[in-house]
């Protein structure tokens, strides 16, 4: 079955999805190492930090999965064939 051309504005859905979803995991996890590393009470200050720490980990997580390129690395890669070829 051939593979339907994403539309541009579907794109666009999948990476703020993946982004909300990143900036998510990361301030909870920040909101996590704070609580359990330093004695700071959790107030709007820091969750408002850790949301500005976690935007940019997760645009970039976001940019770095969405490329092309890495699939087929990953694909070649020998743990992901079936392992009977020759080298």
């Amino acid at each position: 079955m051939p593979r339907k051309k994403r539309t541009f504005p579907r794109r666009v859905e999948i990476f703020l999805e993946f982004l909300l979803f990143g900036v998510v995991v990361g301030v909870v996890e920040d909101l996590i190492a704070i609580a359990f590393a330093t004695d700071a009470r959790i107030t709007w200050h820091v969750i408002a930090i850790a949301f500005i720490v976690a935007v940019p980990f997760a645009f970039l997580g976001e940019v770095i999965v969405d490329r092309k390129h890495i699939i087929p690395v990953i694909k070649k890669n020998h743990f992901f064939t079936n392992g009977d070829k020759k080298r």
